[in-house]
């Protein structure tokens, strides 16, 4: 079996620089965004050295919670996971909001995470470190796990210089208010000490039924909050971001009386959860949010914009971000030959079997995951893509490529998914939700030593799926509607399909998405 993670860089335009002339204006920043395009809520980002460090939410795909390194917040590479070999041992499920801190007195790096615990089944914030952001990750486990959750970590330190943790109380998800904490942390980040303290919950009309992901930076002698409220994922969602401030970290906190700051514009839905962090001597923000085209589909992508600020010393977004990436930059090829692709993820559930070598991917099937099988799956990016695997022809084990959703749209819905398979020369249109698999159609193929199958995307739900076969092309089935598949928070993964007996395998030799 191969776990090896190498880095894979991730294509994106160049962050374009405005000067504006002498009429004595500031000098403006804009960006290309999506500068991580894809599914990559809850955004986090920490400088360190010349080099700037993200994470983002990985949900239940393992590895968990990537690492990119950039040296201009705009073209990122994918470069490590705090846990490269699948969830620490006390934790199932849940796995959002990485929160990354660099200590430059210890020059370590911390990760806080939320997570699920498997014995109390409260979501909990716990925290791991490594000596670099590209180095292995020790866990040290949860901080706080209250009774109705504990969510949505960030580190800083107080006017004196003493370290906090700040975390949600996630009473909306029983009909309660949502406090921010705050509570000093020991050093070593294994024990929160002394007593804790709210800094503010929703007491506003426009917060509705929430506020969360409190991320602080300092400026003007002031602490600054952005934070977000009400409702983040899917087609009706309507998040939006507020800021707040405070003279001391514990209060009292002011909350801008012309929240939100960012709200939905021409390009951009529902943005909020992010990081401030400093470029060229200005502040940015890496927060999260749809594309209006597209929307739940592809899922909530890393957005980057300018801090501006007030007369009044208020930090404001022109709320004006564009679409502004290459699709050439979202195209991938992968023939498996060096190597595993750390873009690839699969189900936190399963410890899959796999190699890689000059005859492409050998992958151990299965009947797991809701019986879909062994899956390898990776985010989509774009609402128009063609997926191609080439296969090789197995009588015991089925191989195919599949859109990978939820059985329902629902919080915490189990997977399910749709998608084109070969096993021996029969070819498969088929759906499989809550363990049972529907062939929608099926097909006699001429023997072949391989087969390409082709899984065609429009508007980010009417699939069509084809093979090539000896050089001649098939199609199978018709338009398929696969909305219904979209999961709660989550853009559909694309994913290559190993399903059978244990002691089958299915065989890749590459898989390109235009």
């Amino acid at each position: 079996m191969s776990r090896l993670f190498y880095y894979h860089r991730i294509l994106a335009t160049l962050c374009i620089i405005i000067v504006v002339s002498s009429s004595g204006l500031a000098q403006s920043l804009t960006f290309a965004n999506p500068v991580l395009a894809g599914d990559r809520p809850d955004p986090t980002v920490v400088k360190v050295g010349k080099y700037y460090y993200a994470s983002a939410t990985s949900n239940e795909w393992a590895p968990l919670f990537p690492i990119f390194k950039s040296d201009d917040l705009v073209n990122w590479e994918l470069v490590n996971y705090v846990f490269p070999d699948g969830a620490p041992d006390w934790a199932k499920n849940n796995f959002w909001a990485p929160e990354l801190s660099y200590d430059a007195e210890q020059n370590k790096i911390y990760a806080y995470y939320t997570a699920r615990d498997k014995e109390s089944n409260r979501l909990s914030v716990a925290v791991a470190s490594a000596d670099s952001p590209e180095g292995k990750f020790k866990d040290h486990g949860p901080l706080v796990a209250q009774e109705y959750g504990s969510i949505d970590a960030f580190e800083t330190r107080d006017e004196n210089g003493k370290l906090y943790v700040l975390w949600k109380e996630d009473g909306n998800s029983k009909g309660q208010k949502t406090p921010i904490w705050a509570q000093e942390v020991n050093e070593e980040r294994t024990k929160l000490i002394g007593e804790k303290h709210e800094l503010f919950h929703n007491d506003q009309e426009w917060e509705g039924g929430l506020v969360e992901g409190i991320a602080i930076f300092r400026k003007n002698g002031y602490f600054y909050a952005t934070y977000s409220a009400r409702g983040c994922c899917e087609i009706s969602c309507d998040y939006v971001t507020g800021v707040a401030r405070s003279k001391t970290l514990l209060g009292p906190w002011e909350k801008y009386d012309m929240n939100p700051v960012i709200n939905d514009n021409e390009n951009w839905k529902c943005p909020g959860h992010g990081t401030v962090v400093e470029k060229d001597g200005e502040l940015c923000l890496l927060n999260h949010a749809y594309n209006q085209e597209g929307s739940v589909y592809v899922g909530r992508q890393g957005v980057l914009q300018k801090v501006e600020w007030t007369a009044d010393e208020w930090p404001v977004f022109a709320n004006d971000e564009k679409y502004e990436r290459s699709k050439a930059s979202l195209e991938f090829t992968d023939d498996f030959k060096k190597r595993l692709d750390p873009v690839w993820q699969w189900r936190v559930t399963q410890d899959i079997n796999y190699e890689t070598g000059k005859d492409g991917l050998i992958l151990q099937a299965s009947e797991e995951n809701e019986t879909l099988g062994t899956l390898l799956v990776q985010g989509t990016k774009s609402l128009d893509y063609q997926y191609e695997a080439t296969v090789i022809p197995d009588e015991k084990a089925t191989a195919g490529l599949a859109v990978i959703g939820g059985a329902n749209n629902g919080f915490g819905a189990p997977p399910a998914g749709m998608g084109i398979s070969v096993k021996g020369n029969q070819l498969i249109l088929w759906e499989t939700i809550n363990q049972k698999t529907r062939e929608i159609a099926k097909l006699a193929i001429p023997d072949s030593k391989e087969v390409k199958l082709v899984l065609s995307m429009e508007d980010g739900y009417k699939m069509t799926t084809s093979a090539l076969v000896n050089g001649k092309a098939i199609q199978i089935g018709g338009t398929q509607d696969v909305k219904h598949l979209v999961p709660w928070g989550m853009g559909f993964r694309l994913g290559l399909v190993a399903k059978g007996p244990t002691d089958s395998y299915a065989h890749f030799k590459e898989v390109k998405i235009y």
